[in-house]
Formats: structure tokens, C-alpha cells, sequence
């Protein structure tokens, strides 16, 4: 076998880690048509679960890159998060609603891993640009202006191998190659604790566990239940700084702690390990053509499931600036909106993660009392709002940019975000888009804007006049650029997308 270096073809991205989130970010970079190359160290998907769980707005970038309805029969709905206390008594009750929300889907989603990235890396073979590349480990990074180096080893062959590319995105995890090269620290938010992770598969029904998840606030030995797809269940059991890794996953020992809820005899231990919960988050999120999405540039404790979630809202964000930058339409700062607007929202997760994850540490019902809601019977309720994006990008009014837009549906029942794709949506009350069309056919074609209106996207008009306005630029992320209030010029919000475009002197 040989090592010299070979050269390959240059492609737009390259993205170093082929989890979910580098899967989707491949899918997202297919949709926009960038040639794009994956390279994954790893011959094959993992075999056994680790992320759980997904939300409305990760199922809504599914159904972006056109994989939703593959995944649906993959997933069971959650109802919800239940705190306990030591005695079973509910302190806490967190529901999720049984209808879609705004988004277009439930809001809660359980799932088996590598169920989900099948159905992303079977996704990534419809175009024909991309390439997936397994067994490949990068070792170097090199940039400079005109653009950047990646060279790997092909772990089968001993070959060596140097490509050329305009972008790098790690989405490598916690111990990112990337993140060494980008020179970026983490900021330590100060959640480090080692649990035991537990899934097992039921050999006979258990109806008696629940559909809920359930954190169980026991001071003693805090616990997190969780229901699987299929027979899967999952315990995250805390382990004490006294505890032995290798003793406390010993099977005796993981029936041992798992006695309240399960016998031997009634499930098989699929895996049982112990892992430290960090949270974490990246100094730097992009040097130049090197940027991180996921675990890469982010880590927190999992007990509001969103691990994976805030990986898939940074690639959702990220593609399409990259797309507008290697198509020539912006100048590549934009791309520092995307550290601008995604830390601060992840960051605020974390920190809600945190103070979950001190609940269930702590006496329950002071803490539950400290951070709920009181009801009559004495229970408590809990409602999270997802935060608003940081500081980023902006035009018209902005009393909305920042938050998501509402999906809506047709007269045929149909999705709006399938009318629009991955792009710019002007949403325009009934009778707006007809004027707006015939003044500035040009203008919205050149931005690539869709519209969508009132009259074909039910309960578009009310909820712009909840909000006073006329119109919203929707981003291809889904998320607000700005509004217009009632009476405004609606094709004003135009000029938002045409700020992306280089100055006349960026060549």
C-alpha cells in the first residue's frame, strides 16, 4: 500500500463527521446543489442508541430536505416530562400537546438513532453532487483566500489524500479535529456529571412504565425513565463521585439500580455505559473557511432532549449562507451571522438544561417550588418558550425577526413550507400578492423570493393580524427576517434579502 498523497477534485464543502446533524447538513447542501463531500471515519452507522429524542422544528427541517414522511414511521410521539419525587409523588408535569403546533408537527418526537440516520445517509444518494466517503480520517487543514486544504487518510488503503474546497464544517463531535484547527476554547457553563446510561429491550409489555418520560428528583440517586420506539427504554441513572465506571455497569450491578421499575427476566440489556454530561459551549464557531455545527461547537446535559435539536438548527442555518456566499449573492460575512444568532439561542438552552438537571439533583419539591408554576392541587407546571435568535440579520420592522414563522396549511391540506422549499417567503395577507407580483416580478425573482397569501394559507390572515402586520420575510431556516405593519409597502421587505448581495466593489 502506498502513502503518497493523491489530489481529488475540488468540491464547495466539505464536511468532516457524518452523524445526524452532518447527514442533514449534507442533505441541506444537496437541496441548494453545492458540491459537497462527507468524509466519516467510521465504516458504518453506530449500532446502538444514543440521541432520543427530536422536536417540531428538527421534523420541519426534515421535511425541508424531503425525508419527513420516511422518518414518521420511525418515531413515536411523546406526551411529555413528569418530576417525581422519591415516593412517586408528581411534582412537575411538562405535557405536550397532541395536535401539531405552529410548525406543522408535534412537538415531541422519540426516535431510535440509527433508525433516523438511515433514512439521512439513504437521503444523501439522491444527489448526485454530494459525496459520503467512509473510512476516512482527516489528519490536516490548511486555508488561505482562495480557499482551503483537507487532507485524510483512507483507513482501508494507508492512502493519502488532499482535496481542495471553499468550506470545511466539522460536525466531528465533542472532541472536534475541527474546532482544534478553528483555535477555538470552550466556555465551561459548569455542568460535569458522569451518568449511568442504560437501554434495554423489553422482552414482554410493560404498559405500567408509561409513555411519559419521567426524571425522578430522589436525592439519594437521581434518575431519568424514558420511553423508546418499539420495545426500547432507556434509564440515565446518576453515578456518585465514589463510584467505579467499570463496576457500576457490571450487569449485576445495572439490575441492582435498575430493581424499582425492571426485573432481569423481563428485558435484555442492550447497553449500559457511563458518560460525563457536559456543557459547553465554542469560543469561535468559524476562522475563516472553517466553521462548526453540533457537538462540535456545543455540548449540554440531555435532560431536555435538544443535544441533537440545536446540531440540526445550526446546520438549517448555516446551509443556505453558505449557498448565497459560494453562489457569489452575498460576501462571506454573512457568515458570522451564524455564530451571532446560534450561540446566544443554544447557549439559552443549555442553561435551561441546567436548571432542570439541578432540579432533578436537588430536595424536589423546594426546587420545584423555586422553579414552576403552582397549580391548585398543589402540582406544579412547567412551560418552556424556545428562545429568540441573537443578533443577526434584520430589515423592516423587527418586533418579530428572530422568531420562527408558523407553517401553514393549504385549501388542499397541503404544507406551505413545500410550496416555498429551502428559500425566501414573502407571507402576505389575501390581496396584497397580486400588486406585489406585478410591481416587482423582477425583484422577487431576482432574490429568489416565493410568496405565500392569505387566501391560500389558512389562518395566514389572522396571524398577521395578531401581530398588526401586513407581511413577513420568511428565512429559508424558517426563521423572521422582518415585517411590515399594516398599510406599509409589503415588497419594502424586499431590500432585506438584496442587503445579502456583495457591494458593487466585491469582486
Amino acid at each position: 500500500m502506498s502513502n503518497t498523497a493523491v489530489h481529488s477534485p475540488n468540491f464547495d464543502v466539505v464536511i468532516v463527521g457524518r452523524g445526524p446533524v452532518g447527514s442533514t447538513l449534507g442533505n441541506l447542501l444537496g437541496l441548494c446543489g453545492l458540491r459537497t463531500l462527507i468524509l466519516e471515519r467510521e465504516a458504518k452507522t453506530y449500532h446502538l442508541p444514543r440521541a432520543v429524542h427530536f422536536d417540531d422544528e428538527c421534523m420541519r427541517v426534515f421535511q425541508t430536505i424531503g425525508l419527513a414522511d420516511a422518518i414518521l414511521p420511525h418515531v413515536t410521539l411523546s406526551p411529555g416530562m413528569r418530576f417525581v419525587d422519591a415516593d412517586g409523588r408528581l411534582l412537575l408535569d411538562w405535557p405536550r400537546p397532541s395536535e401539531p403546533t405552529a410548525m406543522g408537527w408535534n412537538l415531541s418526537y422519540r426516535f431510535h438513532q440509527p433508525d433516523l440516520e438511515a433514512v439521512l445517509n439513504d437521503g444523501l444518494e439522491r444527489w448526485a453532487h454530494v459525496d459520503l466517503r467512509t473510512r476516512c480520517e482527516v489528519f490536516a487543514l490548511e486555508q488561505d483566500h482562495s480557499g482551503a486544504r483537507v487532507r485524510y487518510e483512507e483507513l482501508d488503503t494507508g492512502r493519502l489524500v488532499d482535496i481542495s474546497c471553499a468550506y470545511v464544517v466539522g460536525c466531528d463531535g465533542a472532541r472536534s479535529l475541527v474546532r482544534r484547527f478553528i483555535g477555538s476554547a470552550l466556555d465551561d457553563l459548569g455542568f460535569h456529571e458522569r451518568w449511568l446510561v442504560c437501554d434495554v429491550l423489553l422482552r414482554e409489555a410493560r404498559p405500567d412504565l408509561g409513555d411519559f418520560s419521567v426524571q425522578h428528583c430522589n436525592p439519594q440517586r437521581p434518575a431519568t425513565y424514558i420511553r423508546g420506539t418499539g420495545s426500547r427504554r432507556r434509564w440515565e441513572i446518576t453515578v456518585h463521585p465514589h463510584e467505579d465506571a467499570a463496576e457500576i455497569t457490571r450487569p449485576a450491578r445495572v439490575w441492582e439500580l435498575l430493581s424499582p421499575w425492571l426485573r432481569p427476566a423481563e428485558a435484555e440489556i442492550e447497553r449500559a455505559a457511563v458518560y460525563t454530561f457536559h456543557s459547553a459551549v465554542a469560543q469561535r464557531w468559524r476562522n475563516g473557511r472553517f466553521l462548526l455545527a453540533g457537538d462540535s461547537a456545543h455540548q449540554t446535559p440531555p435532560f431536555l432532549g435538544q443535544g441533537m435539536c440545536a446540531g440540526i438548527r445550526d446546520v438549517a442555518n448555516l446551509a443556505w449562507k453558505l449557498a448565497r456566499v459560494i453562489a457569489g449573492k452575498a460576501t462571506p460575512d454573512l457568515l458570522d451571522t451564524y455564530q451571532s444568532e446560534r450561540a446566544p439561542h443554544v447557549r439559552e438552552f443549555i442553561e435551561l438544561a441546567i436548571r432542570l438537571g439541578g432540579l432533578i439533583n436537588t430536595k424536589a419539591v423546594e426546587a420545584a417550588l423555586a422553579t414552576g408554576t403552582a397549580q391548585g392541587d398543589g402540582q406544579l407546571k412547567l412551560d418552556v418558550q424556545k428562545p429568540l435568535l441573537g443578533p443577526g440579520l434584520a430589515c423592516g420592522d423587527r418586533s418579530l425577526t428572530g422568531r420562527l414563522a408558523p407553517q401553514f396549511r393549504g385549501r388542499d391540506h397541503s404544507r406551505s413550507d413545500d410550496r416555498v422549499g429551502y428559500r425566501f417567503a414573502l407571507l402576505c395577507r389575501s390581496g396584497l400578492e397580486a400588486a406585489v407580483i406585478e410591481q416587482h416580478h423582477a425583484d422577487l425573482s431576482a432574490a429568489d423570493v416565493a410568496i405565500v397569501c392569505g387566501q391560500e394559507a389558512g389562518g395566514l390572515d389572522a396571524w398577521l393580524d395578531q401581530h398588526g402586520s401586513d407581511a413577513v420575510l420568511m428565512r429559508p431556516d424558517r426563521y423572521i427576517l422582518g415585517a411590515v405593519r399594516t398599510g406599509e409597502d409589503a415588497a419594502s421587505l424586499l431590500s432585506g434579502v438584496a442587503r445579502l448581495a456583495p457591494l458593487p466593489s466585491a469582486a
